[in-house]
């Protein structure tokens, strides 16, 4: 598992990247209409189909869903890390 934590300055790069294998969980920064910033994480897998071409998706299967789990957990702690402990907004949507 690594965590990747990134300088950002409201840019089109995420604040920080976690990954589990093909899994990973990428943090962004979206700034509010009050000025602040609210940050919300992104999960996906990795996959190559028959042409050896790579995709993302959303979708993970039984055995995958506690990695994911414990992916939002490290999620979490990267942005509380980066000192955030909180939203702006209070609700993390």
């Amino acid at each position: 598992m690594s965590t990747t934590i990134v300088n950002q300055s409201l840019n089109n790069k995420p604040l920080a990247t976690v990954r589990d294998g093909a899994i990973k969980a990428t943090i962004w920064t979206n700034p509010t209409d009050k000025g602040g910033v609210r940050y919300s994480v992104e999960i996906s897998r990795s996959y190559t189909d028959a042409q050896g071409k790579w995709h993302d998706t959303h979708y993970f299967g039984r055995n995958e869903l506690l990695r994911v789990a414990h992916l939002a957990a490290k999620a979490y702690d990267a942005i509380a890390q980066a000192g955030i402990a909180n939203d702006e907004d209070g609700a993390g949507e």
